[in-house]
């Protein structure tokens, strides 16, 4: 079974990971610079953006060095920190923690992929209604915080018992 959820890890990540390059592939070929498509009555809006930041751009602002440092080396290190905690701990985990955590995994492998050949992560998503509308994201956002979801209804059902 150890076996098993190692594999499952193995490819969710690399799934993940794919989708993610290969829908920002998509959008930097298709968007162009000043292009963007509407969709659903501008509910869901699509064009580049590059953010140098972190989560909606917080820390944009900073030296490159430091947002290399802070977005680069930092999430890197949890990313190794997590995946040796899922490695090291597999055999007691549910299918679904382990999905959980690779979901985790391939949002911020996949952002990290972006900052490391680019200095920039590319993001062209953008939804809302009206004037309540979301930042601007891609697949590995939605990954990562979809991963975060399972994860936390994981850790509180296994409260309960």
């Amino acid at each position: 079974m150890s076996r098993a959820k190692l594999t499952l890890l193995a490819l969710v990540v690399v799934c993940s990971v794919s989708c993610d390059q290969a829908t920002k592939a998509l959008a930097a070929t298709t968007l162009g610079p000043n292009l963007s498509l509407s969709y659903l009555g501008g509910t869901v809006r699509l064009w580049n953006a590059e953010n140098p930041g972190g989560f909606l751009s917080i820390g944009a602002e900073l030296s490159p060095l430091m947002r290399a440092v802070l977005f680069g080396g930092v999430n890197s290190l949890i990313v190794i920190g997590a995946l040796l905690y899922v490695i090291r701990n597999h055999e007691h985990m549910r299918r679904l923690e382990v999905i959980g955590f690779a979901l985790v995994l391939s949002g911020a492998l996949g952002n990290l992929i972006d900052r490391a050949s680019l200095g920039v992560v590319r993001d062209f998503v953008h939804i809302g209604i009206g004037p309540i509308r979301t930042g601007i994201f891609n697949v590995a956002d939605v990954a990562a915080m979809a991963g975060a979801v399972v994860l936390l209804f994981c850790f509180r059902s296994s409260d309960r018992v």
